[in-house]
């Protein structure tokens, strides 16, 4: 008798998943072009990359170092507190790209080298920079560090920082998917001390990741805060002891890499429409019905090769291998 009740709780359980399964391609085929609609071209996908490892030296201001399917990427200038000039923001922009288009790796790592994560920008060697308001280029394609540029990094990045996390260093702590700080980590943006304001981008990141009141104490008191300040805040993922930081970050990015990639990728798109403002009326629902019906297909999924093994894994009672 219990063997037939479990055979049929299999069956409903199996029957339920594979209609869901219909269902999202019933809606997939509602949100397609209708016939007789012309056709878009499809824009050719960046060709795949393979991110190599930059081996730890005197002479490198970015390291690089796989395991696996996940990657750490360390800012290595200690001596200046991990400041970033300009080929080094650049070079961490090219290793972002070469993440993104590797699909081989599924999980970033981002921390820093000596006793800081990062206290911004190197002033002296950004100076001409600054002034001119121009930034310096490379022929290499990159990503912004920031998440600012027309193409949006769609893969999981998890920051672990320790020692401060200041100005350009916080801007690049907010634009990763999970943060972990050390106890005695400190955050802030204490720019004004530079003469001159936080730039509008970077100031409406700040200010949506940590609030108008402290993104306030930030920019015009020059404010720094802790660890379980910030955690308060909802800043944080979590707070780890500074001996526990690197083994939490990697169990971390392995959880992270073990789940399903398309699914990590959907996620991430969804959250960015959803943090649309909501001052711009409704704008963020239209973002998401966007995603929607646009001409990249959100249901595309439902008969992919995850899917079908998250599916059949559930019903295995087993992990699933994505």
């Amino acid at each position: 008798m219990a063997q037939k009740q479990h055979a049929g709780r299999r069956a409903l359980m199996k029957s339920a998943a594979m209609m869901a399964v219909a269902a999202t391609a019933g809606v997939r085929a509602q949100s397609q072009s209708p016939a007789g609609a012309p056709a878009t071209s499809p824009t050719a996908p960046p060709a795949p990359t393979t991110l190599r490892d930059v081996p730890l030296s005197s002479a490198t201001t970015i390291s690089a170092e796989r395991r696996g399917d996940i990657v750490l990427i360390g800012i290595n200038r200690p001596a200046i507190q991990n400041r970033l000039d300009p080929p080094t923001r650049l070079r961490l922009g090219e290793l972002l790209y070469e993440y993104e288009h590797d699909p081989s790796l599924r999980a970033l790592v981002l921390f820093g080298h000596g006793d800081n994560f990062s206290r911004g920008i190197d002033v002296d060697a950004s100076q001409a920079g600054i002034i001119s308001g121009q930034r310096a280029t490379t022929p290499a394609p990159t990503l912004d560090i920031l998440g600012n540029g027309p193409v949006k990094r769609s893969k999981p990045v998890v920051a672990v920082v320790h020692g401060d996390t200041w100005n350009l260093g916080h801007e690049i702590y907010l634009a990763c998917d999970i943060r972990i700080a050390a106890t005695g980590a400190r955050f802030g943006a204490p720019i004004a001390r530079l003469g001159f304001p936080m730039a509008p981008r970077e100031a409406q990141l700040v200010a949506g990741a940590v609030g108008e009141l402290t993104a306030r104490q930030m920019l015009l008191e020059a404010a720094t805060f802790s660890s379980p300040d910030m955690l308060a805040r909802g800043f944080l993922s979590r707070v780890v002891p500074d001996e526990l930081l690197q083994a939490d970050a990697l169990g971390t990015a392995q959880r992270v890499a073990a789940l399903a990639p398309q699914a990590a990728r959907l996620n991430k798109q969804m959250l960015r429409a959803l943090k649309v403002p909501l001052a711009l009326g409704g704008k963020a629902q239209a973002a998401i019905e966007n995603i929607v019906n646009g001409a990249s297909d959100p249901y595309a999924y439902a008969d992919s090769a995850e899917h079908r093994e998250g599916i059949n894994a559930f019903l295995a009672k087993r992990p699933p291998a994505f």
